[in-house]
């Protein structure tokens, strides 16, 4: 942008050079000035490439959200019953199948257990031989009327309670064996080892944990959504996903939306899933998701830097029959990738708007679009001039 006073006589010309233009200020030095002069013969010019018309495109909408992979399949293994860790073969990083024996634990309490487990069902298991032996004699009594009824009724009772313990006492043993099956150490799931919680020596407790298993195979992205966005999504879609410290973005479905707003936010969780066979990302990356949704119409779109403030008020700025002119518009829709704004109101398609953000401009001055060449030319000569 230049400005310049276009007076006769002698000259004196002070070049200017800021912002996207060149100001080139002349006035006759004999002849006075009145209020108002310079305001009336300001020009101020500008080059083609300083002034653009809105165009029609299309705007895709961008929801973007983030936060850190985690793994969904990932399994931790515990003890089972108190013990010592004698042993345990794998570490962090080790890889690991379905199945594979992990360690060793002393399991000699819970032999001792099983084993005195094992004793008290068969001396239950006496007992109600005894009492099935008695009852089967009283009946006997009872049909030649040598009992009451009644003396046979108790001798029933007394039966069936010494079943019912044996068959409480047989669970209680199952219940131990199977925890002996259990407690040793061995991967459910193949996988990496992530992290080891306990040592080989340590005395362990009942669940408590010795090793992190992960299975990279999948991983997910748990993000929020406003939820003025998230009707757009459905599950299924398919979006992009930046994982750090990686080049290129990878591709990732929606696998759910949560059904409520997390309390205290307006926001929707949205949970990604992406496949990772050559489990080339690790668990806990920090990735970005972001889901492009096309447009079905054109609009009416502006440069983000045609766009100023005004008191709270968005503005341009137009060339109308070569004067600035200063318009409020409202905007819609914003593309940071193309540096393009919807404009919904406020001016004409055939507008000719000042493209890039100018300090200073006032609504009134006369304004004229010249070629870049001559603009060029001037400046050089305006330069030649004060040396």
């Amino acid at each position: 942008m230049r400005k310049s006073w276009k007076l006769g006589g002698v000259a004196a010309v002070v070049l200017l050079v800021g912002g996207a233009g060149v100001a080139v200020m002349a006035s006759k030095g004999d002849a006075p000035k009145k209020p108002g002069d310079d305001k009336a013969k300001t020009v101020l010019e500008f080059v083609p490439a300083e002034v653009v018309k809105p165009t029609l495109v299309s705007m895709p909408a961008v929801i973007e959200f983030s936060g850190p992979l985690v793994a969904p399949g990932t399994a931790i293994v515990r003890a089972k019953s108190n013990g010592t860790l004698l042993d345990l073969a794998v570490g962090e990083g080790s890889r690991v199948r379905a199945g594979q024996t992990l360690g060793q634990v002393d399991l000699e309490e819970l032999r001792h257990r099983v084993a005195e487990r094992n004793a008290s069902v068969e001396a239950m298991r006496a007992q109600m031989e005894q009492t099935e032996r008695t009852h089967k004699a009283n009946i006997g009594l009872a049909d030649n009327h040598f009992i009451a009824p009644t003396a046979l009724e108790s001798s029933r009772a007394a039966y069936e309670a010494a079943r019912a313990n044996w068959q409480a006492s047989r669970a209680q043993l199952e219940t131990l064996q199977v925890t002996m099956r259990q407690a040793a150490l061995v991967a459910p799931i193949s996988g990496i080892v992530a992290k080891r919680h306990a040592l080989p020596g340590e005395k362990l407790a009942a669940e408590q944990q010795i090793l992190t298993i992960v299975d990279l195979a999948k991983l997910e992205l748990a993000g929020l959504v406003g939820t003025h966005e998230v009707g757009r999504l459905q599950p299924g879609m398919t979006v992009k996903v930046k994982v750090e410290g990686m080049d290129q973005p990878v591709d990732a479905r929606i696998a759910r939306i949560a059904p409520a707003a997390e309390p205290g936010t307006r926001s929707i969780g949205v949970t990604l899933t992406m496949d990772n066979p050559k489990e080339a990302y690790r668990a806990g990356q920090y990735a970005v998701a972001t889901a492009v949704l096309q447009d079905d119409k054109q609009r009416l779109t502006l440069p983000i830097t045609a766009i100023t403030r005004n008191s709270g008020q968005e503005q341009v700025w137009l060339i109308e029959n070569g004067t600035l002119a200063r318009r409020i518009v409202t905007t819609g829709r914003s593309d940071a990738r193309d540096g393009r704004v919807e404009i919904l109101g406020g001016i004409k398609t055939d507008a000719q708007v000042l493209g890039a953000r100018f300090e200073n401009l006032r609504e009134g001055d006369k304004a004229v679009i010249v070629s870049a060449k001559s603009k060029i030319a001037v400046a050089a000569g305006q330069a030649t001039v004060t040396q």
